[in-house]
């Protein structure tokens, strides 16, 4: 089997399209299609099947793909015990984190690196079931979800806890909560509040709130923005569910946090990365780095 034919194969599992396989190749859908076909021809069983108009990977092209994994993983490592003989590496890190994790964690780990190996930093806040995607793109993703949310697709990816985040409410400084040393669910009653956009992974604390209220809250606003957020709720506007460590220098000029009382939410955040990509030096100095400011940053 053709390893170049293979890869195609594993990032139209990761991509879900033989056109975003193309885009991502720079090279024609028609391209991609003739090797994935020769690649069938090859292989006795069923890899793709049609599913509406796209094209999407068996069981056994499921099987596969995780099986070029593992491909993927030992050319790199081969192509790394040649490039640690290299002075240099000119190919940056490919990093990318959510907005939150950005903010908390980009700064610090540029100071941790040093002339450690380059990175290219990027912002990329997702809906939850998209975050494994986006290591067809980046060598390390820094994701969250909820510690009651589906794992990640562990078989095709390396999982590294980072930190769990407590979760705390935002309230204005002047609310009559705000005084308090924590908040119970029911004193959370009628409040109106600020949720994350459908499908990220904080939009599901409220349906758990609301379970332990015993009513729905009432969202009045959208945001998935932390900072505008706290905002909104230095203005009276609203009460939210934020992240204790990464929200905690936007606990100022009229907003703080408070726990929540016997409702130890939390969110996991964890790195993701393609086994081939950890297999390179440099990208595991990078993850190091991560853990290094990961310890630095959350609170004793």
């Amino acid at each position: 089997m053709d390893p170049a034919r293979l890869r195609l194969l594993r990032e139209l599992g990761d991509r879900g399209s033989v056109a975003a396989v193309a885009a991502s190749m720079h090279v024609s859908a028609s391209a991609v299609s003739q090797q994935l076909a020769a690649l069938q021809a090859g292989v006795p069983v069923p890899l793709t099947v049609k599913q509406g108009r796209r094209l999407v990977l068996t069981e056994a092209g499921e099987a596969l793909a995780i099986a070029a994994t593992r491909v993927e993983q030992a050319l790199a490592e081969a192509q790394d015990a040649v490039g640690s003989f290299l002075v240099h590496d000119e190919r940056p890190v490919r990093v990318s984190a959510f907005h939150s994790a950005g903010l908390t964690l980009f700064a610090p780990l540029l100071a941790e690196l040093g002339d450690g190996p380059r990175v290219s930093l990027a912002d990329a806040d997702v809906a939850q079931d998209k975050f494994a995607g986006l290591t067809a793109d980046y060598d390390l993703v820094i994701a969250h979800r909820l510690a009651h949310d589906p794992e990640w697709p562990v078989r095709r990816l390396v999982v590294m806890p980072l930190l769990v985040e407590p979760l705390d409410i935002a309230l204005p400084a002047t609310h009559p909560l705000a005084a308090s040393e924590a908040v119970r669910p029911e004193q959370l009653r009628d409040e109106r509040w600020i949720s994350t956009h459908e499908g990220f992974p904080l939009a599901g604390v409220l349906t758990h709130l609301g379970a332990l209220i015993g009513q729905s809250p009432r969202i009045d606003h959208r945001i998935n923005e932390f900072s505008v957020a706290a905002q909104v709720v230095r203005a009276g506007g609203a009460v939210a569910v934020m992240p204790r460590t990464t929200a905690a220098p936007l606990a100022v000029d009229g907003m703080v946090l408070r726990p929540i009382v016997g409702a130890p939410f939390a969110r996991h955040v964890d790195v993701l990365a393609r086994p081939d990509a950890v297999a390179h030096a440099p990208v595991r100095r990078v993850l190091e780095a991560l853990r290094q400011v990961a310890v630095a940053v959350t609170p004793r």
